[in-house]
């Protein structure tokens, strides 16, 4: 028999990797998933909004009777709002009606206040981040709670050395290359730090969207991947994270998180669409019979309002 969970927090992590089947794989290499829509939430946020709370509360940023405050694309909004609900902290979230009208509902569901950024025509662009970002500041300090700032916490990074070890776990260290899209790249950060400890050779492949490429030098620009694309370089961003920035287009990533849903039964956000499209152009250049690992960062269910 299962052990009695303490909260559902204790849930969060410990997600499995699964090898795509139908979708064809150059070279008879092997694409590998890591379901993080396994998590409470259904998202990877889940690990890194617990890592900033958690470390916070240890050395007393965020104390009891606290508040916490933070901007976000959404996702992050969501797995702050499940661990505030069960630790007891009110939660304001600033986000914005470009992103999927699901997770807002599913904040709001949770127990956050949110504040509600307009959009141009429903496209991330570096205006609306920024404009985000200067809410949360104002809202922390004018309510003196807790901002998680997730662009430029380091806290985070713990989860994703967690997240690695889980990889290198599973795989028995056998690992060749691994693709993941930057949005803090606190992620993308933490995971390929812990690999490359293991093996200095595997291949470290950052993904952002094609129609905002500020990570490869180009001009920033909008696009309707969630969660991903900035718009400018992002403070947890440094140029010796990845090996290789492979940009993609919306409509790929699109157009991939449908064949994923329809082809594996993985139905997953554009963002993994993109993670896909990197890892199999990855693929193409490795050697053959390599392992690669990148992340269905969360559950279509969050999109489907988007088309």
């Amino acid at each position: 028999m299962a052990a009695v969970q303490g909260t559902v927090l204790d849930r969060i992590g410990r997600t499995p990797l699964v090898a795509l089947r139908r979708i064809g794989v150059p070279h008879g290499s092997r694409i590998l998933l890591k379901l993080e829509d396994e998590n409470p939430t259904g998202s990877m946020k889940d690990r890194m909004a617990l890592a900033m709370i958690e470390a916070a509360e240890a050395d007393g940023r965020l104390k009891a009777g606290g508040a916490v405050v933070e901007y976000t694309g959404g996702s992050t909004g969501v797995s702050l709002a499940l661990v505030c609900a069960v630790k007891g902290y009110p939660l304001h979230i600033v986000s914005s009606d470009a992103f999927a009208r699901e997770k807002l509902d599913h904040m709001a569901a949770l127990g956050a206040k949110l504040t509600i950024v307009p959009s141009e025509s429903g496209r991330m662009t570096e205006k609306l981040t920024r404009d985000m970002v200067e809410a949360a500041r104002v809202i922390a300090g004018e309510t003196k709670a807790f901002w998680t700032d997730q662009l430029k916490n380091t806290d985070q990074l713990a989860a994703y050395h967690a997240m690695a070890e889980e990889i290198l776990e599973d795989t028995g260290g056998r690992l060749d290359g691994f693709v993941q899209a930057v949005g803090t790249a606190a992620s993308l950060r933490g995971m390929a730090e812990t690999l490359r400890r293991h093996d200095g050779t595997v291949a470290i492949v950052a993904v952002e969207p094609a129609e905002s490429p500020v990570l490869a030098g180009g001009k920033a620009g909008g696009h309707k991947i969630d969660g991903i694309g900035a718009g400018f370089i992002v403070p947890l961003w440094h140029d010796r994270i990845a090996d290789r920035v492979e940009p993609v287009s919306t409509e790929d990533a699109a157009a991939m998180a449908l064949r994923l849903a329809r082809e594996e039964g993985l139905f997953a956000g554009t963002s993994t669409g993109a993670n896909v499209v990197a890892a199999l152009r990855l693929a193409e250049r490795l050697r053959p019979g390599a392992t690669i690992v990148t992340i269905m960062c969360d559950t279509g269910m969050k999109y489907l309002s988007k088309k």
